[in-house]
């Protein structure tokens, strides 16, 4: 004879799993941090002042990182990294977007980011907005930064240091942490181009 509670057991156990479960396969190296940002987004500008969101660039995997150009060692690393990937990714790197947002838009004009984004690959894009557009994208994709002054008036930026990796149809959601090796970026990034909906 079955025993019911163990059956209720059984079938709560179940109904847990089955709304948790993302729909999604899992990243092999990356984080899934979809469900801490569902909104994330941005509406920013690009070097010309095209508008740019998030929807720009759907049917692409977007690679997607926050820095600033007068960083001394985590963006410029991440963009030399960023471009070896896209080297590594051959073909398909053709289907894949990488975007850079400042978080310093003071000094990162539009003509600063036209020349040292697409200095470590050409189809890399910066992407810029006011103190107002810049805030709203980190909150939205959980990214913190805050100046850091010198004792001769100049500033760095303390930030968040990951890279987003977004499927082509806006989803999953995931976080490479900084300094991840380039061949396992490039893994993660062709299970995003390999996903259909």
């Amino acid at each position: 004879m079955i025993n019911l509670n163990k059956l209720c057991l059984l079938f709560a156990v179940l109904v847990l799993t089955a709304c948790t479960k993302s729909e999604y396969s899992e990243p092999r190296n990356a984080i899934d941090v979809g469900w801490q940002h569902p909104q994330a987004d941005f509406h920013l500008l690009d070097a010309g002042g095209k508008p740019e969101s998030l929807a720009d660039y759907r049917g692409k995997v977007v690679v997607l990182f926050f820095g600033y150009t007068h960083c001394p060692e985590v963006c410029p690393t991440t963009l030399a990294d960023l471009a070896q990937v896209m080297r590594l990714l051959g073909q398909d790197a053709k289907k894949v977007q990488v975007l850079f947002v400042t978080l310093d838009p003071e000094r990162d004009t539009p003509e600063v980011l036209a020349k040292f984004i697409p200095a470590f690959d050409p189809s890399f894009i910066g992407l810029h907005g006011d103190a107002q557009a810049t805030a709203q994208a980190a909150k939205l994709f959980g990214v913190n930064y805050q100046k850091q002054y010198d004792n001769r008036g100049g500033y760095t930026l303390d930030h968040s240091d990951g890279t987003y990796l977004i499927g082509p149809e806006g989803k999953p959601l995931w976080l490479s942490r900084y300094g991840q090796h380039v061949d396992l970026l490039v893994q993660d990034i062709k299970m995003l181009l390999a996903m259909t909906r």
